[in-house]
Formats: C-alpha cells, sequence, structure tokens
C-alpha cells in the first residue's frame, strides 16, 4: 500500500542511489563507560549487510553470532559505520582482523554488550542527482518545513523486501499456512507483519489530516503519546501545546500483547489495524520524527545536492526523502550503481 504525506502537492523528480559513494550512515552511539567487560567496536563496513559483517567476526573469532552485539541493522548498499560489541577477552586476537569490506576505526569499553536500540540515532549524507537550482531551494524548503512540523514515521521499503514478498510469507505463517523453523527469520517475519499494520494506520491518520487538519499531523482523543523521557501516557485533554514544542509526539500500535492501546476516538481506527491473537510482545512507535540538523551543499555544474540531516533511531532516511518527493520510492528505483 502506497505511503501517503502530509502535503497534497506536486511531486519533485530527484533520484538518488543507494551506494557506497552516495549514501553514508554513521550510527550515534549512546555513551559508553570506557572501561567493562566488553569491547565496543567502532566499525566501518561497505556494501554489507550487519549481519554479513557480524557473520565475519563470528567466524574469524569462532564463536556463535549471538555473542556478537549491535543497536541497530545498516543498509547494505551504502557506507556506514556503527557499534558492535564482543567479550574484552577478544581484544588481542581484533587485532589481526582483516576483511576488505570491514574496517575497525576504534576500540573502548563498556559495562555490558550492545543491544538492540541502544543507539541515539543515525547520522545521513546522501547526493540527489538531476536536481536544479530551483529545485535545490524546494527541496530545502520542504526539508526545514519537516525540521518543524515532522514527518510521517513509516517504515521504508526496505523493511518489506526487494519485491515486498515477505509481507504474504508474514501473513501465511501467522495464519498457520507456512511452518517456520528458522527464529531468526520468524521474528523477522513477525516485525514485518507488525510494520505493515503500523503502516497502514498511519496512512489513514496522514490523509485524515491532510483532510481536515491542513496538513499537519491532528491529534485525536484517546492517542497514546510518547514524551520527550521516552514514557508513554494517555492524558485526559489533548496536549496540543506540548506537541507543538516537541514535547510529545502520538504514537501507533506495533500490534501484539501487553502494550497500551488507545482510546475513544484513536481507538476506532487503530482497532482496524489490530490483531490482538497475536502472541508476541507489542509495543508502540512514534507516529512523527523530527529531522535535526540538515545541511546541503549545492553542486550548481553537476545538478546535485547533498543533503545531510540527522534521525532518531529506528527511522528511515529514504521516507524523509520520499517526504520532500511527496512520492514513494522502491528498492528497484534506487539500486546501487556499479562504481
Amino acid at each position: 500500500m502506497q505511503r501517503e504525506y502530509l502535503e497534497n502537492r506536486n511531486k519533485i523528480n530527484f533520484k538518488f542511489e543507494q551506494n557506497k559513494d552516495d549514501f553514508i550512515v554513521d550510527e550515534i552511539p549512546i555513551k559508553f563507560k570506557g572501561n567493562g567487560n566488553f569491547l565496543i567496536l567502532y566499525v566501518k563496513k561497505v556494501e554489507l549487510t550487519t549481519w554479513d559483517m557480524i557473520a565475519a567476526f563470528a567466524e574469524f573469532l569462532n564463536l556463535p553470532a549471538e555473542k556478537i552485539g549491535y543497536a541497530g541493522l545498516k543498509d547494505k548498499h551504502a557506507t556506514t559505520t556503527q557499534y558492535i560489541s564482543v567479550e574484552a577477552k577478544y581484544e588481542k586476537a581484533l587485532k589481526k582482523f582483516k576483511h576488505s569490506q570491514i574496517k575497525i576505526l576504534d576500540t573502548t569499553r563498556h559495562i555490558h554488550s550492545i543491544r538492540m536500540g541502544d543507539l541515539e540515532g543515525n547520522r545521513f549524507s546522501i547526493n540527489l542527482f538531476e536536481v536544479s537550482q530551483i529545485e535545490a531551494g524546494q527541496i530545502e524548503k520542504l526539508a526545514r518545513k519537516s525540521e518543524k512540523n515532522g514527518l510521517p514515521n513509516y517504515f521504508g521499503y526496505q523493511r518489506f523486501g526487494r519485491d515486498e514478498d515477505s509481507i504474504e510469507q508474514a501473513k501465511a505463517m501467522i495464519a498457520g499456512d507456512l511452518y517456520i523453523n528458522d527464529a531468526k527469520l520468524k521474528k523477522f517475519l513477525i516485525s514485518i507483519y507488525q510494520s505493515q499494520f503500523f503502516n497502514d494506520w498511519l496512512r489513514e491518520r496522514v490523509i485524515l489530516s491532510r483532510e481536515e487538519n491542513g496538513g499537519k499531523f491532528m491529534l485525536l482523543e484517546g492517542d497514546v503519546y510518547l514524551s520527550d523521557e521516552e514514557k508513554l501516557f494517555t492524558p485526559k485533554n489533548i496536549p496540543q501545546k506540548d506537541f507543538d514544542a516537541h514535547k510529545v509526539v502520538p504514537t501507533g500500535l506495533l500490534i501484539g500483547r501487553n502494550v497500551y492501546r488507545a482510546r475513544a476516538k484513536a481507538r476506532e481506527i487503530e482497532e482496524k489495524y489490530d490483531d490482538e491473537f497475536l502472541y508476541d510482545k507489542g509495543l508502540r512507535r512514534a507516529a512523527l520524527i523530527f529531522p535535526q540538523d540538515i545541511k546541503f551543499d549545492y553542486r550548481n555544474n553537476f545538478d546535485i545536492l547533498n543533503i545531510a540531516f540527522t534521525l532518531p533511531k529506528g527511522a528511515y532516511a529514504t521516507v524523509f526523502l520520499e517526504n520532500i518527493a511527496n512520492k514513494n520510492f522502491s528498492v528497484k528505483m534506487v539500486k546501487a550503481s556499479k562504481k
């Protein structure tokens, strides 16, 4: 299903490519103690998935991949830096680690292994192609607007596979029509299932906001909010002032058990995208994100605009670009070039 955005306006037809030269991602980590029983590796990888990188370290150290901690998955078709952890006893062995697509940039120590979500956010630097000078100005204006008003926090096209066939596998597995033995694949397909429901819910809320609230995200009675202290709550009254000040953000449901569900008007929409029989643990996800520290570098002679920006953890840079372009991208549209 199409991802809809808050403004009903013309498309901007820039192009971008996910490759090692034009799509750069740098993980912003939590603060590490500098001491402890775990070694933190600051790693640069090129044209590799995070799982492939972890497999390379696991093979070199002769240990199960599950013993290597990481905070988040990074794009394959890109140059990315991120942090992983192993027990400190492997420090000496890692001095001999060599890989053509992986480089250890630095190390430190911490008191526990890195866990999923142990990051502040990600910094992106992306080259946009076929951008005229007028379009460069439009892109900057729209990016600044999203910095102020936010943009829908969809799961990006990468989440659903090259041909977006992962969701059909997930539905078949949930329905009992497909048996999956691999625990990692099973967990992945459940997350796909949750992500699709969330995206469909968010799409309806975006269309409602566009039609009834002038393109600004419309808060509803019974919404569940995430505070700037990362606490979930349902207020008695709609906290419009706090929302405008970016102190709170409404959330959407990642279906499952033991999770807050919306109430009143908000629940009327949410329950259309719920599956109360899914046994896996549910979560809430911010409905909007606010990009920060946006910078531009326009190369007029080449019609290339470099845009750099920071997003919170779990957010997709490609969704930020879709919001500016006002159109959906796909894996096939931005496949890596051979450079």
